[in-house]
């Protein structure tokens, strides 16, 4: 559906709404919206006057002229806010400042162990996002919200760790509260599999409606974008890839009817438990990695065998959601091209050929920030709601 269908559907589009037509960076002037919305000029008028006086709108410049005085252009302001960001890992941070239009202000990176619990990890996170707004290019900008990605399942709608395997004491540890206490603004927390689909759209794939971003590494989750949208579930598991079970397959090495979850086959632990039990030294995701890069054949093998084994499951993915792009990432995904080999050898040929007639498998191309900047996305969206934006402006009138 276009933005003029979607306001049409509406019965009084707001200033929020008004506000989505022009978050895509270009210039309107206000007979644009008037053409984009249906509305009267003089509730067009008065509607982005309110988001000019919010800071969220701001003037841009004059429209080519048809005769007489050049019609004024409004355009969004990305510096109406800034959003704080942060991406947890198993042994680091990551802590950003971005604006309402997800560019990255100012950046830090800083070991920190996941298992030491929410209270001295989120402290180090609160500390030095205190330090990001009081210097740089953020001075002096409204924080409008804080997003937080982790590495375990998140009920989203409350924002807590539901059962995490490997952050000890954060199950249901209320992280918006907490964080509530330092910065009194909305607090958005997801694992991060789903903060690094989003980041890798808005990164690499802007215009992909239909993607899914999967991570192989001590873990296996995907992050899943449908019809543009994030896709998390009833309850925020969706993408829980690693739970699967992977039916037997003749080109595995497993014995004929043994079945296990994804994570325990295809995983860095599994991988390098697989290696160890053919007299290589292997005890982590890492090791693997080194092994892979140092051309170890059995290495090269297993880590190919792992991709089959995640191909098996999301040849069923693509046939059920059929994305139009697959990227994988993750520390095994960074150990080369055999991971990713082994995921196109399955789902091309296992999946229905309707879905893989323009389907791209490749590895992430965001990088490091790609988290990160997914956290702050989540967020800005959030706030840039129209719901949200109708209150905001309210609440400033």
């Amino acid at each position: 559906m276009s933005d003029a269908d979607r306001l049409s559907a509406g019965a009084s589009p707001g200033a929020g709404d008004i506000l989505q037509l022009l978050l895509d960076g270009h210039a309107r002037t206000k007979a644009d919206l008037v053409h984009l919305t249906g509305l009267a000029r003089s509730t067009v008028s008065s509607r982005v006057d309110a988001l000019v006086a919010s800071g969220l709108v701001m003037p841009a410049g004059e429209g080519a002229s048809t005769g007489g005085r050049p019609p004024s252009r409004v355009a969004f302001n990305p510096r109406a806010g800034v959003v704080l960001a942060a991406d947890l890992g198993a042994s680091h941070a990551t802590i950003a400042l971005s604006d309402l239009g997800g560019r990255i202000l100012t950046l830090s990176t800083q070991d920190l162990d996941i298992s030491a619990g929410p209270v001295p990890v989120l402290d180090a996170v609160l500390t030095e996002g205190r330090r990001l707004l009081e210097g740089g290019e953020a001075r002096g900008i409204r924080l409008v919200g804080v997003g937080i990605g982790v590495p375990g399942p998140v009920e989203h709608s409350t924002g807590r760790p539901y059962n995490p395997p490997i952050m000890p004491g954060w199950d249901r540890f209320d992280v918006p509260g907490y964080v509530q206490r330092a910065f009194d603004v909305p607090v958005l927390v997801d694992n991060d599999v789903n903060v690094l689909a989003l980041g890798e759209q808005a990164t690499s794939f802007p215009d992909a409606t239909d993607l899914v971003f999967v991570k192989v590494a001590t873990g296996i989750g995907a992050g899943i974008i449908a019809g543009g949208q994030l896709q998390r579930g009833a309850q925020g598991s969706a993408g829980d890839m690693g739970h699967v079970r992977v039916p037997y397959s003749p080109e595995s090495t497993r014995a004929p009817g043994e079945e296990r979850d994804l994570e325990a086959l295809a995983s860095g632990s599994a991988i390098a438990e697989a290696l160890r039990g053919q007299g290589i030294a292997a005890d982590s995701s890492s090791d693997v990695v080194e092994l892979v890069r140092a051309g170890n054949v059995t290495a090269i093998e297993a880590t190919r065998q792992a991709g089959r084994d995640v191909g098996e499951v999301l040849a069923t993915v693509v046939n059920l959601l059929n994305p139009s792009i697959i990227v994988l990432g993750g520390s095994i995904a960074r150990a080369g091209e055999h991971l990713l080999a082994g995921v196109r050898e399955v789902v091309y040929r296992r999946s229905i050929p309707l879905a893989t007639q323009h389907l791209a498998i490749v590895q992430t191309q965001a990088g490091e920030r790609a988290a990160v900047l997914g956290a702050a996305i989540m967020v800005a969206r959030e706030v840039l709601s129209p719901v949200n934006v109708d209150a905001y402006i309210t609440s400033v009138r």
